[in-house]
């Protein structure tokens, strides 16, 4: 009705709201029981070390096949802590001219690692379908290089300075009755270094970046490449400076056990949330999550959002409209009949006067205890006048409000609209709160 009025319900109603908003923010810090994922993927594994550095040699060449297990608890909205497991081989060849070098190996990898978290509900919504994630940790890898050194019928490679593979040496006498064979590729030959005996374990710093998509609540898929810093330069049998290195990429289905609440809590384990999801609580036919307006009396017909159905707009339901086609834009009362020029005169007065008395009393008591004191003088011209009572039409996203579709938004509406608010159940925003005050003083 009045700037100031409006202004001083506003202030009074954001103050709540903020209140609600720090302690919803403070309630936030708690981190909810979570139970663990588990991934089972398959990857390629390429190796970087001493061995490789031939030429006229396919990538590919140095390429295996590996499959992983990840076991992940999530600890928080950033963190996890992840236990993971690697089995594959690892291979590469040199192809040099007096360099022919080969090896590969069985590699078993376990790690522990901490995995930070970009769907955090800070950069992206713990909902999100797409959750990067990076991780680092520490491991331990067994290896055991083996060298493919001789062809399917137990010969001897013997490289030769026009690069090919024969039966007898370069250098031997009979050379000249050499035979040309090709490599079998089967690693029959265990290595191992003339000088050094060598582990054939260390530790390993497994750095990762990775992907979640989010098929459901609890199935994803993971996609994910691992840079594993190793403790040795003998992964290939041959050390010649930095330790070794290897790449692991893989795709992995990942499986996240539990719900999306936490049923250790009592409360839950008989709760049927299912049935909770399909509650008709007044039997219009249109569930409560969906219904804007609780409390329809039985039988009323409605429409898809669960309102009783007003063919002529005028604000007040068909089934208590006794004047079913009102001219659009004319005031009515209670009943749904038009007024007549006087009937408006007579109310515009006696709400006049009834304004001024709320202009001088609210700025003192500037309350939802005054609000109720309005409805209760209101309430007296309405029963002193009948005709006096000209209910303007209730705006379509205020009418969820009118708890007893009277086609009139009294204090205790706007009481249990706010509380509703509070309670997390309610379709009003902020917004739509200011704006059902608003129309409280303009009705």
């Amino acid at each position: 009705m009045y700037k100031n009025q409006h202004n001083m319900i506003k202030k009074i109603i954001l103050s709540f709201l903020l209140l609600f908003a720090v302690a919803e923010a403070v309630n936030a810090q708690k981190t909810p029981k979570q139970l663990p994922s588990v991934a089972v993927g398959v990857g390629i594994l390429s190796f970087n070390g001493d061995v490789g550095n031939g030429v006229d040699l396919s990538s590919f060449s140095r390429i295996r096949g590996g499959y992983n297990l990840v076991v992940e608890e999530r600890i928080g909205k950033f963190l996890g802590v992840s236990l993971s497991g690697l089995y594959g081989k690892l291979s590469d060849s040199d192809n040099r001219l007096g360099h022919n070098l080969n090896f590969e190996s069985k590699i078993m990898q376990g790690d522990i690692n901490l995995v930070i978290h970009f769907d955090n509900d800070f950069i992206l919504k713990r909902t999100s379908v797409f959750a990067p994630y990076l991780s680092a940790g520490f491991g331990y890898l067994k290896f055991d290089p083996m060298g493919d050194l001789k062809d399917k019928h137990g010969t001897p490679y013997n490289y030769w300075s026009d690069g090919t593979i024969r039966n007898i040496a370069e250098t031997d006498p009979g050379a000249s009755s050499a035979v040309i064979i090709q490599r079998d590729y089967k690693y029959e030959t265990k290595l191992k270094d003339s000088t050094t005996n060598y582990a054939h374990n260390t530790f390993s710093i497994p750095l990762t970046l990775g992907f979640n998509l989010k098929l459901s609540d609890n199935l994803g898929v993971n996609i994910a490449a691992s840079y594993y810093l190793t403790m040795t330069d003998w992964i290939d049998n041959y050390k010649n400076g930095a330790n070794d290195k290897f790449i692991y990429a893989h795709v992995a289905l990942k499986y996240s056990f539990g719900k999306p609440y936490d049923d250790s809590d009592p409360v839950y384990q008989k709760v049927d949330f299912s049935s909770l999801d399909k509650m008709d609580t007044d039997g219009d036919g249109v569930n409560d999550g969906d219904d804007h307006c609780p409390g329809t009396p039985a039988g009323v017909k409605v429409s898809n959002h669960g309102c009783p159905l007003d063919d002529d707009e005028d604000g007040v339901p068909d089934y208590r409209d006794k004047e079913l086609k009102t001219p659009k834009g004319v005031l009515v009362d209670e009943n749904g009949v038009t007024f007549t020029d006087k009937e408006i005169a007579d109310k515009q007065a006696q709400w006049d006067s009834l304004a001024t008395e709320r202009s001088e009393l609210f700025n003192e008591n500037p309350s939802l205890a005054y609000l109720k004191s309005v409805d209760e003088k209101a309430a007296e011209i309405r029963k002193s006048n009948p005709s006096a009572a000209a209910y303007s039409k209730i705006p379509p996203a205020l009418k969820s409000a009118d708890k007893d579709n009277d086609g009139y938004i009294s204090s205790a509406e706007i009481s249990a609209a706010i509380d509703s608010f509070f309670d997390g159940d309610s379709v009003f925003t902020v917004e739509k709160l200011n704006d059902l005050i608003d129309y409280f003083f303009e009705q």
